[in-house]
């Protein structure tokens, strides 16, 4: 690596480090997920890997209530590829939470979510992430086209 590729890759991380906390009216839709006294760790916070349960409840209670995702004998479902989290700052039980939604990008038969979870009230996220679903036919698991109620649902989110 040159020295230049190095100083370019050092602006890259920082300005991606440093950029501003998502805001709650850049999100379209919202959840209440209360967090719950055993989602706390021994650090007296949320653990992280609680923060993917959060993302997966918004969107699936999206899909199922907006999008009439039937989880249960539907003729896709989907599957996660990708996630990924950004913790801003620690929050812990008894707070609740707004988490945020929007799709960042709608495909044939992907699409990725963008998360953020708010303490209640509160304009700057606490942690942001996303998250990509592939949907999928159930019995073969190959990819499938996004049922018609399912994206137009997730198009209101754009």
């Amino acid at each position: 690596m040159t020295d230049a590729s190095r100083t370019n890759a050092s602006r890259t991380s920082a300005s991606r480090t440093d950029a501003p906390a998502p805001q709650r009216a850049d999100y379209r839709h919202f959840l209440v997920v209360p967090t719950r006294w055993m989602d706390n760790d021994v650090y007296g916070h949320v653990n992280n890997v609680v923060y993917y349960s959060y993302f997966d409840t918004v969107i699936n209670r999206y899909l199922i209530d907006e999008g009439g995702l039937d989880i249960v004998n539907g003729p896709v479902i989907g599957l996660a590829a990708e996630s990924h989290c950004r913790y801003r700052r620690a929050v812990a039980f008894p707070t609740d939470l707004d988490a945020g939604l929007r799709v960042g990008k709608l495909g044939r038969s992907s699409v990725r979510y963008d998360i953020a979870l708010f303490p209640r009230g509160e304009p700057d996220a606490a942690a942001e992430g996303w998250f990509v679903h592939v949907f999928v036919d159930r019995g073969t698991r190959r990819p499938a086209p996004l049922p018609d109620r399912l994206r137009e649902a997730l198009a209101r989110l754009a």
